[in-house]
């Protein structure tokens, strides 16, 4: 009968189609075993480098506060290097990591693919075969020479077909629903593979940095305590020279600042630009400034970061200038730099970078990277400062004014346009 041929090949078809199915999970479980298996042995080599740096953040912290002599500013910059050289080591094993789940990932999607075809194949057959039933309508049904029972039958076969049908079309459309979430997380993945390849070079960069300083501090002072004093000595006094000179500068730009073109001071207005806070110096007049300071204030805010350590915008915004005040010597400034012009009327100074990662005009996200931090420019140890001014009383210029900095581009602000960086952070 034409009936029952209709039901051998459905049957057939359906257990095909779960036969397929079940050959895929097979293969797809051994290789998904054996990159799970992957995956946590990269997690554990993590955790483990992971601890090596807390260990090395310890000491390169003890060392930084022990005096300022030349042994200990050669012991902190090796120690900086051989943490700097293990987080590339972490970044690395966080890079393979991140492959291993993208390639997992794929798997998955290729196995659901593989479902979806399969099942789009049983829903074709199925609706193939109620077509080829439907062709017999009911009154041929009821005039042939079947029994009632015959006839129920086949009637049953109908809504059981449809019903496999429907069931079908159910799976399809998890399928594909699970299948995006597939996608998505696999675009996000292969987004922080970027990210982590970006963080690898930029890592890589701040070891030279590091080794340079070093090979710089040894041919300036010849390994010897003496001459290093004399170094710091001088340094001072030109630095004293020079913030001075600033001072007075900005002290008679008088340029406009209105304070309703940028936001009141309200905490969350920035985010942090370090993953772990430390503030070593505030903003305005505190007891290290009177000391530390011509002016006997400090314009930003400084946050304890080893060399190497990842800095991260504070809001929307676009890079209006990047530049290396230590090109010229004699010129006590930022050293690296980037300033970011916010959307609210608010701009941003990042100082003191031992690699800048960003160019000019780019446009960045909250948290994107701005660069790694150093301990360029005039500083007492590696840190970050930054400076928030109100974006109107802020421009970006050669200081041809200056002494010793004639020919450097660097941002000048009316002493106004300086704002507490702390009150637009988070609360602490």
């Amino acid at each position: 009968m034409k009936y029952e041929t209709i039901k051998i090949i459905f049957i057939s078809c359906i257990f095909s189609v779960n036969f397929l199915t079940f050959g895929v999970n097979i293969t797809y479980g051994q290789t998904t075993n054996d990159l799970l298996n992957k995956i946590e042995e990269k997690n554990n080599e993590i955790k483990k480098l992971e601890e090596e740096i807390k260990q090395y953040n310890l000491e390169v912290d003890s060392a930084s506060k022990q005096a300022v002599t030349l042994k200990n500013t050669l012991k902190t910059l090796d120690l900086t290097k051989k943490k700097i050289t293990t987080d590339i080591n972490l970044t690395e094993n966080k890079i393979n990591k991140t492959a291993l789940t993208i390639e997992q990932l794929g798997s998955e999607i290729n196995k659901t693919e593989n479902s979806i075809d399969t099942n789009k194949i049983a829903i074709i057959n199925a609706i193939k075969e109620v077509q080829s039933l439907e062709d017999i309508n009911i009154m041929q049904i009821l005039l042939s020479n079947k029994n009632i029972s015959e006839i129920w039958t086949e009637i049953d076969y109908i809504q059981e077909t449809q019903n496999v049908i429907r069931d079908r079309s159910k799976e399809l459309v998890k399928l594909k629903s699970e299948m995006e979430v597939k996608q998505n997380s696999l675009r996000g993945q292969k987004t922080s593979l970027v990210n982590l390849k970006e963080d690898l070079n930029g890592k890589k960069l701040a070891v030279v940095y590091t080794a340079k300083e070093k090979e710089n501090l040894l041919t300036q002072t010849k390994n010897k305590e003496e001459t290093f004093k004399q170094l710091v000595k001088t340094t001072e006094e030109k630095k004293a020279q020079f913030e001075k000179e600033v001072y007075e500068y900005e002290s008679q730009l008088n340029l406009l600042v209105d304070k309703s073109k940028y936001p009141a001071p309200k905490n969350g207005v920035l985010s942090w630009p370090l993953d772990n806070v430390f503030i070593t110096q505030k903003f305005g007049k505190t007891v290290d400034s009177q000391k530390l300071y011509v002016s006997g204030s400090h314009n930003g805010v400084d946050f304890r970061a080893s060399v190497g350590t990842k800095i991260k915008n504070v809001l929307d915004g676009t890079v209006v200038g990047t530049g290396n005040t230590d090109l010229y010597p004699g010129c006590y400034s930022f050293g690296k730099w980037v300033m970011v012009k916010h959307d609210n009327g608010l701009s941003t100074i990042y100082g003191h970078m031992s690699v800048i990662s960003t160019v000019m005009g780019q446009r960045l996200l909250t948290g994107d990277l701005v660069g790694y931090s150093g301990n360029t420019g005039y500083s007492t140890g590696p840190h970050l400062h930054i400076s928030l001014y109100a974006t109107q009383g802020v421009r970006i210029e050669k200081y041809v004014n200056s002494r010793g900095c004639k020919q450097v581009t660097m941002p000048l602000a009316d002493i106004k346009a300086y704002l507490d960086p702390l009150a637009y952070l988070p609360a602490i």
